[in-house]
């Protein structure tokens, strides 16, 4: 592993912190590698869409793939840099099972100076049998390939 992708842990707690939606969801860091990232979202009745039933709704999932693969992003580009979600194509598969934490892991499969490519899956407990997966791109100012926030 990279001695960026070993900062990371390091950065990711504060920063999830730092961002007042993924704070509201109660989004938690788990582990990365150079070009993956694992994240959790706890269950909360308030995510709940329908809880007669204990359907999720679909927005927090997204949000928690968003910021996995968007966290991908940073590692497989070597720095904390702001970028912007140029396309991110969710497959909501199904809901996930009631009062389940949902695991999701996204990684950068390509970089190219300015756009990096991603995907992601969305499990509650069985990788197999997934909530969500998506595929996207971000897009990274071309000025630096290093430093960014701190």
């Amino acid at each position: 592993m990279s001695e960026f992708a070993d900062q990371v842990s390091q950065f990711m707690g504060p920063f999830l912190g730092r961002v007042p939606h993924n704070k509201q969801l109660g989004l938690r860091f788990i582990a990365n590698g150079n070009n993956w990232v694992e994240l959790q979202l706890p269950y909360a009745p308030h995510l709940l869409v329908d809880p007669d039933h204990g359907i999720w709704a679909s927005g927090p999932i997204i949000t928690l793939m968003d910021t996995c693969v968007g966290m991908a992003s940073m590692l497989t580009r070597g720095a904390f840099e702001p970028h912007a979600t140029l396309d991110l194509r969710t497959d909501y598969v199904r809901s996930p099972k009631a009062e389940a934490t949902v695991t999701a892991r996204g990684e950068c499969y390509r970089m190219t100076r300015q756009i990096a490519f991603v995907r992601g899956l969305a499990h509650d407990g069985d990788p197999a049998d997934p909530i969500a997966h998506v595929t996207g791109t971000f897009m990274f100012s071309a000025s630096k390939l290093a430093g960014g926030w701190q």
